[in-house]
């Protein structure tokens, strides 16, 4: 499939990407490192039950995360440790950028999203492979609530 065919990146990924690849390689570890601070906090009801939130086993730290689809919105919830900045960073990145869209918006953000955001060379491809774990889960959440809805 050409990047013609695919859908467009909602318009939240897509100013975040921007953001991302305007700075350079160093200057983009430090907006990642901005992002783990703005970490949305969990709303009451996971915060007292954080085990409603599904471990996310590609993370090397323990995060959670759960894709939440209210009247026809996604919203995702994550935690993260402090100590683990760069995790916090995708999980916040998530967090603000699929958090207001569509379910089927959320479904067509490309796999390959996190290797958008010019990290690869600032980041470990195993970090990588923890906001990737993040994204399919939230799919995968998003289309288990749509079957059952």
């Amino acid at each position: 499939m050409t990047d013609d065919a695919a859908p467009a990146l909602p318009k939240s990924l897509a100013e975040i990407r921007e953001d991302f690849l305007a700075l350079s390689e160093s200057e983009r570890l430090q907006l990642l490192l901005e992002f783990s601070r703005e970490l949305p906090d969990l709303p009451e009801r996971y915060a007292a039950a954080p085990g409603m939130l599904e471990k996310v086993e590609e993370c090397q730290s323990p995060v959670r995360a759960f894709a939440e689809v209210s009247d026809g919105v996604v919203h995702f919830y994550a935690t993260a440790p402090q100590e683990a900045p760069t995790t916090r960073g995708f999980a916040s990145i998530l967090a603000q950028g699929l958090s207001g869209l569509t379910p089927q918006q959320v479904l067509d953000v490309p796999e390959e999203f996190p290797l958008q955001l010019g990290l690869t060379r600032a980041v470990s491809v195993l970090r990588l492979n923890g906001m990737a774990g993040m994204l399919t889960r939230a799919k995968r959440q998003v289309v288990e609530q749509l079957a059952a809805a």
